[in-house]
């Protein structure tokens, strides 16, 4: 159940802080640990980073949900950039195209409960992610 949904669009850098603000409110608001809370907006802050990097920004859903008695925040990030040849490998700690590190994607997905890509080379990608209010 969808308890509270917002978007974003995220076009420039200056984008980035009132972004990652607004992950924060939406974790504070459930309740969400100090701990939960960086882990949420570190993912968060890569994923938007990836996004503007790569397909030059997009558009973020925010949303509150609540499931089986649990509460977490879910974020989806929609961009139409080039989108990911091989997402398997750009899974791989260490795979990068940009000459960074290679732990955006991977680096995310260890720090959050749920998380989900779909690209299409040419339409862009979707990432989602959610992370429960109690980490698990």
């Amino acid at each position: 159940m969808i308890l509270s949904k917002d978007t974003m669009q995220i076009v420039h850098e200056q984008n980035v802080v009132p972004f990652r603000n607004r992950v924060k409110e939406l974790a504070t608001k459930i309740g969400m640990s100090l701990v939960n809370q960086t882990k949420l907006i570190t993912a968060a802050s890569e994923l938007v980073r990836n996004m503007l990097k790569y397909a030059n920004g997009g558009k973020i859903l925010l949303e509150i949900i609540s499931n089986n008695g649990r509460t977490g925040v879910r974020l989806t990030f929609m961009d139409e950039g080039p989108g990911i040849a091989d997402v398997q490998q750009a899974m791989r700690d260490g795979f990068s195209t940009g000459k960074s590190l290679g732990l955006g994607l991977p680096g995310a997905k260890r720090l959050v409960n749920e998380f989900d890509i779909k690209s299409k080379p040419g339409e862009g990608t979707t990432v989602t992610i959610t992370h429960w209010k109690n980490g698990r």
